[in-house]
């Protein structure tokens, strides 16, 4: 604390090579800011430790806590008395540093603690998102709901007040090197109070998997208000779901789902599955992809696909396809899904989600019993 002041972490993020930028500053979000500039600033809110320090050894002192992935905690003497210089990374799945955060302050005064943070990578390849145990410290994703991967559907679907999908998608799906992306998002609190996430985006493409490396902050805070969906969009979901029709995009190339605009099919497990294109029958999936020609025209599409449902077998679901807007050549398209009632199933369906003999589970079974068990009593419009 320096005037009653509380002094912010500054978080760096370290997603692409040769990145090294400013995420945020506190709660305070500062976009990809230079972090020469934020350094000089660090310093210039104490002038006696520039006896002390430069830009350059604190640039070098991160780039060493990156590297080594270790954090630091040094000493510095200035005729003000003792400052620390703390820097810890923070970690993605497979260990690697996605930012490193950064404290300077007097070595006598209050030490806060850094906000929880985790690093992420998309997948393109698996269409998933790749997440570190330590997700489950943000608020959102509670111990017995992890899993080591998520579709990006699954994610939309736990995030209110958001409404940049199509950007995200463009960048996930299509990823070139130098794309970045942040923004904020609400999650649903365990408690029942919403927190708060800041993501933090680069793509890769120098590396595999291909895809994108993330930053996901939390930052929830006790005077967060409560977001309440329009009546324009509680209405559209609530005719949709009296008509029995669902909307999705739809990732043509990949064939998966990526994300619902209504409530989702019911009949439908497009959730907690290994692979997100499971949700659709192995020998319809090219069908599927084919129908990318039709709408880059214009048109609409139709077809008749067998959906994974709940049981383990196939529910047969008419899809109506339409160009998504501005985006066709990207494969996403939107589509109208409704249950085909007067085809019969080819297969038994059995238990709710009971193994069938001799088949390995395509998914996480115990997580999503548990999610089904709470899926009313959190579910969220957005």
């Amino acid at each position: 604390m320096r005037n009653g002041v509380v002094i912010p972490w500054v978080t760096i993020e370290t997603l692409a090579p040769g990145a090294l930028s400013v995420a945020s500053v506190g709660e305070t979000a500062r976009e990809f800011a230079g972090w020469q500039r934020v350094a000089q600033r660090l310093l210039a809110r104490t002038p006696a430790l520039y006896d002390s320090l430069t830009t350059s050894l604190i640039t070098e002192a991160v780039l060493g806590v990156r590297d080594r992935a270790q954090e630091l905690e040094q000493s510095v003497p200035t005729t003000a008395g003792p400052h620390l210089l703390r820097i810890r990374p923070v970690f993605g799945p497979a260990g690697d540093v996605h930012a490193v955060r950064v404290w300077l302050g007097p070595a006598d005064g209050p030490k806060p603690e850094p906000a929880p943070a985790v690093g992420a990578v998309w997948d393109l390849d698996t269409q998933t998102v790749a997440l570190p145990g330590g997700i489950t410290s943000l608020c959102g994703i509670s111990a017995e709901e992890y899993v080591p991967g998520m579709s990006i559907a699954e994610l939309f679907a736990r995030m209110t007040a958001f409404d940049r999908h199509a950007e995200l998608l463009d960048l996930l799906y299509d990823p070139k090197p130098g794309d970045k992306l942040q923004f904020e998002v609400t999650m649903p609190g365990l408690t029942g109070n919403p927190g708060r996430w800041r993501i933090t985006i680069r793509a890769r493409t120098d590396t595999r998997p291909r895809g994108a490396w993330w930053l996901i902050e939390d930052i929830s805070s006790t005077s967060m208000p409560v977001a309440w969906p329009t009546l324009e969009r509680v209405g559209l979901r609530e005719a949709h779901r009296r008509a029995g029709t669902h909307l999705a995009v739809v990732q043509l190339e990949h064939t998966s789902i990526s994300h619902w605009l209504t409530d989702p099919a019911p009949w439908i497990r497009w959730d907690y599955l290994f692979r997100p294109v499971e949700a659709f029958h192995p020998d319809d999936r090219d069908r599927l992809a084919e129908l990318g020609g039709n709408l880059r025209s214009g048109g609409t599409a139709g077809v008749v696909v067998r959906a994974l449902n709940y049981n383990g077998g196939y529910t047969p679901t008419s899809l109506l396809m339409y160009p998504y807007p501005g985006y066709s050549a990207r494969q996403l398209a939107i589509a109208q899904l409704v249950r085909v009632p007067d085809i019969p199933l080819l297969e038994p369906e059995p238990s709710l989600l009971d193994v069938p003999g001799g088949h390995a589970p395509i998914g996480y079974d115990d997580q999503l019993r548990h999610w089904l068990s709470r899926r009313l009593e959190r579910r969220v419009d957005y």
